[in-house]
């Protein structure tokens, strides 16, 4: 249902707008325009871009989909680490364990939040946590629990699939995009073998194109397996060194909603070619969250550089 339904928007056949037309979820207004004007000028004209150069990058969490109460990477090694609990009862004590076992959602809240305001006196220990739960765990296992949570798991207070929470303005976008040639890439702080098993079919984008955070791997006893060591946390200045070093193309268009975001948009700068930088603000209560703390300076940059500052309440005909 998912991948037909993000077929169908990739068509313009979404629930509002004129149909058959571009974007229908998006209402008409600058940030509409902006971007029509955008994928017009990159595909014809003087300034037209060769295809192989049109390359689009995106956030996930808070850009593609729904990210509040918590990121849903989150829930799903939360779960994990209720199970370690249970296991070993001495670890309801230690954090992340504590706030897992107790639903202590504020506090793992917190610890995100001061991420992306510069503070990462606590990323290492909800970090020791997440990289904990899933040690010895290999690929292919860890697909499948991955797989099976997103298939199955709903969002705990918007009463819907956690897969049912993508952004149906977004998904047009990344049809649109990938319409008119362009390449569209995941470059998300989340882990990328947690998004790999539903990208394409949420998003239409293939699992290869799919940059994220990572544990370290090691090969044993015939098996790829998780070890309990950082590889990368693609946040900040590492998303436009991922995207390079797995791209090798600045991209012409680049999407994010948060100040873990702002590299990856700046990144995107082009003098001499079209580009594009999108900022997602959620201001929606109503159809879905609405929040700034963690996002203040992109949203300062936005509106100092002239990126289009793209409003859930106002932009979006449709959220979901």
């Amino acid at each position: 249902m998912v991948a037909a339904s993000r077929k169908d928007l990739a068509h313009g056949s979404g629930r509002s707008g004129t149909p058959g037309a571009p974007l229908p979820s998006w209402r008409d207004g600058d940030i509409k325009r902006a971007i029509l004007d955008f994928v017009g000028r990159v595909t014809a004209g003087p300034h037209a871009v060769p295809p192989e150069d049109r390359v689009a990058v995106f956030d996930n969490d808070g850009t593609l989909w729904c990210e509040k109460p918590m990121p849903i990477q989150l829930d799903f090694i939360l779960r994990r680490l209720v199970v370690m609990t249970e296991q070993n009862p001495a670890l309801r004590t230690r954090q992340p364990w504590q706030a897992a076992y107790t639903k202590d959602y504020d506090w793992l809240g917190g610890v995100i939040t001061k991420h992306y305001h510069g503070d990462d006196s606590e990323v290492g220990v909800l970090a020791s946590g997440v990289l904990a739960a899933f040690a010895g765990v290999t690929v292919d296992e860890f697909e499948c629990l991955a797989d099976e949570f997103l298939h199955t798991a709903r969002h705990p207070t918007l009463g819907r699939a956690y897969l049912a929470c993508a952004y149906a303005p977004m998904i047009e976008l990344l049809g649109f995009l990938e319409t008119n040639g362009f390449a569209n890439y995941i470059a998300s702080g989340g882990g990328r073998d947690f998004m790999r098993p539903i990208s394409k079919e949420m998003y239409g984008v293939p699992r290869e194109r799919v940059i994220g955070s990572s544990a370290t791997l090691a090969w044993e006893a015939g098996t790829i397996v998780h070890k309990p060591e950082l590889d990368v946390l693609d946040d900040g200045p590492q998303k436009p060194v991922r995207i390079w070093s797995r791209i090798g193309r600045r991209p012409l268009l680049a999407a994010g909603n948060t100040n873990g975001d702002i590299p990856m948009l700046q990144f995107a700068e082009q003098p001499d070619r079209p580009s594009l930088r999108l900022v997602v603000r959620h201001d929606d209560p109503a159809r879905e969250f609405d929040y700034v703390a963690g996002a203040e300076q992109a949203i300062e940059l936005a509106d100092r550089n002239g990126w289009p500052l793209v409003s859930i309440r106002d932009d979006w005909a449709t959220v979901f």
